[in-house]
């Protein structure tokens, strides 16, 4: 029997903090008719919301998407060849959604708000050849950077609580200090991407602003709010963001098919407790039955400030998920090496940077939905003053060739020269495309070769 409709027959629920919801169940986009990526992924959740009478509550509310732009995704990416090439329309509202509950909670329509819709995109880095580990094009960096043009905020945090590590969100913002990344996952040594590890920092310019937590097979509610209570917490308290987003992947649940995590409904909703986002916006998640309409519930009426004491899911059985005093050992020695970390970064930054102009990094990149294999190499000046200018010359087995060149939001005037020297000395007979975002101006340049 619904949990809220028994509540409502005693008492009148209202939330405790405004909540807006956006749905977006993209009915013409699936990776393929059968795939764990297909509507059915929100169509369940939808029906939960309903039955529950959510949207019944005071203060709970339901906001109708809009479409992003064409400017809104190149602040971003530097799509190959082009935007339309490497979104539909479902991509399009899909971060059409996510922009969408930005600007409530920043107007402050609503005091916090849950992007539930697909296709995902924290996989999506800043050069987009196609699509890997199902994402196009990165909903939260789009809606991020929105934000920063219309509102002027500053310091973002974003916490990915998916299953895989966030790739993609770290790569874009890889060299940003004002921008904190923190992704809980399971251990990269045995799940896609592969990545995700606590050495991984950020770049010269930006030393510990990425932390990686990587957790293993097998952790349960106790291992993840144990990790967001005593490191997650802490470094958000020391870095003091604006906003904090939460993506919101649902793959760590104990009955996903794709990875091998032990986290339950409740556990979802007390680490939103605990975490308190701005913003939660929907990643991965392929249990579709068996998790996603229940650790969707527990979410949002965690946000909103309703118990969620009485959300249970079908087969759970906290015996039979407890995580091993083997797997509680790991977790609290990968926490401490975490907060060494945090705590040494200024440290590291400065035997990172030292003597040296420029900072480069050489990558092979495979995009497993697509089957594009990108050979990328970056290079970053080091500057005191800013984020530093960025060039990225990279090369797909498809036979294409690009320099991407990126002058960062708060750039210095150096860096401003250096980026526009970079691209206007781009020879055109090795290059198909040369791209340049100008971050200080909101531009956006292409030439082809």
């Amino acid at each position: 029997k619904s949990y809220v409709m028994q509540r409502s027959q005693h008492m009148k629920l209202a939330a405790e903090h405004k909540t807006g919801l956006v749905f977006f169940p993209a009915f013409d986009w699936a990776i393929s008719p059968t795939h764990p990526e297909r509507e059915e992924r929100l169509l369940y959740t939808q029906d939960q919301v309903l039955e529950e009478g959510l949207l019944d509550i005071e203060g709970i509310e339901e906001l109708k998407p809009e479409i992003v732009t064409e400017q809104d995704v190149t602040r971003v990416h530097f799509c190959v060849p082009d935007v339309d090439h490497v979104m539909t329309e479902s991509h399009f509202i899909s971060a059409g959604c996510a922009k969408t509950i930005g600007k409530a909670v920043l107007d402050k329509t609503v005091k916090r708000g849950f992007s539930l819709a697909r296709p995902p995109g924290h996989h999506a880095m800043r050069v987009v050849h196609g699509a890997r580990g199902f994402c196009n094009v990165n909903v939260e960096a789009i809606m991020i950077e929105y934000l920063r043009k219309e509102y002027n905020i500053r310091k973002v945090a974003v916490v990915d609580t998916d299953c895989h590590h966030g790739d993609g969100t770290q790569d874009i913002y890889w060299h940003d200090p004002d921008t904190l990344f923190i992704s809980l996952h399971q251990d990269g040594r045995t799940l896609y991407p592969g990545s995700g590890f606590p050495y991984e920092l950020g770049g010269p310019n930006a030393v510990g602003t990425t932390v990686n937590i990587p957790l293993p097979p097998h952790t349960s509610d106790e291992g993840f709010l144990y990790v967001t209570k005593n490191v997650v917490m802490p470094i958000l308290d020391d870095f003091k963001p604006e906003i904090i987003i939460n993506s919101a992947g649902q793959d760590n649940h104990f009955t996903d098919p794709i990875t091998k995590m032990n986290f339950s409904a409740q556990g979802y909703a007390a680490l939103t407790s605990i975490l308190k986002p701005d913003i939660a916006v929907l990643e991965g998640g392929y249990s579709i039955e068996g998790a996603l309409p229940y650790v969707n519930l527990g979410i949002i009426l965690a946000m909103s400030g309703i118990d969620f004491g009485k959300v249970k899911e079908p087969l759970y059985d906290p015996d039979k998920y407890r995580q091993t005093p083997e797997v509680t050992i790991n977790i609290e020695k990968t926490g401490e090496t975490v907060l060494s970390y945090w705590q040494n970064r200024n440290k590291i930054a400065e035997r990172m940077r030292d003597k040296k102009d420029f900072d480069e990094r050489k990558r092979n990149i495979h995009y497993d939905t697509d089957n594009i294999r990108e050979q990328q190499k970056e290079t970053v000046k080091i500057c005191p003053d800013c984020a530093g200018a960025l060039r990225i010359d990279s090369t797909s087995d498809k036979g294409t060739r690009l320099l991407a060149v990126h002058i960062p939001l708060r750039a210095c005037g150096k860096c401003r020269e250096l980026g526009y020297i970079w691209y206007h000395s781009a020879e055109s007979n090795i290059y198909d495309m040369v791209f340049l975002q100008d971050r200080t101006e909101d531009k956006y340049l292409q030439q082809t070769g």
